[in-house]
């Protein structure tokens, strides 16, 4: 019998990809932040403890871009190691400065300690002239104390 041994494959670790300086690009409006868990930790390469909300409920990121952006990709990766529980996110996006939003994804994702911590989603997209993309974050929909968090948000 003939075998071959691959390497693990990193759930979660960024994929190649000429993802956009969003530094540069965007001002990012937050409902709140953990100061140990910074938004700029989970939207800049190299960043490694990612963001973490101040406290329980419903979180929001927003990114208001300068200019619009056409983007073609959403990359998204939330881990939970320590708690279960079901979150729920929904993406929009604003062709007109936030004057209206159009839903790109609404979904649910189970977290389990034993074994679904990291969720990772790739959103291919078309979307022409983004003045405004907004990530909402329900960490626990049953109402629990669980805080919002992201490890890693990258566009293309």
């Amino acid at each position: 019998m003939r075998k071959r041994i691959i390497g693990q494959v990193q759930q979660g670790s960024e994929p190649p990809g000429d993802w956009l300086n969003v530094d540069g690009l965007a001002e990012v409006e937050i409902s709140s932040e953990d100061p140990a868990h910074p938004i700029e930790s989970a939207l800049l390469p190299g960043g490694t403890i990612g963001w973490c909300a101040a406290g329980p409920g419903k979180q929001t990121i927003r990114l208001v871009f300068a200019a619009p952006q056409r983007l073609r990709r959403i990359w998204l990766n939330f881990v939970e190691t320590r708690t279960g529980r079901t979150q729920e996110y929904v993406l929009r996006w604003s062709p007109d400065g936030g004057q209206s939003f159009r839903e790109i994804v609404r979904q649910q994702w189970n977290f389990s300690p034993e074994g679904a911590t990291s969720q990772t989603e790739d959103h291919h997209v078309d979307l022409p002239a983004v003045t405004v993309l907004e990530l909402s974050i329900i960490p626990d929909t049953s109402g629990g104390n669980a805080l919002a968090s992201l490890a890693q948000l990258r566009l293309a």
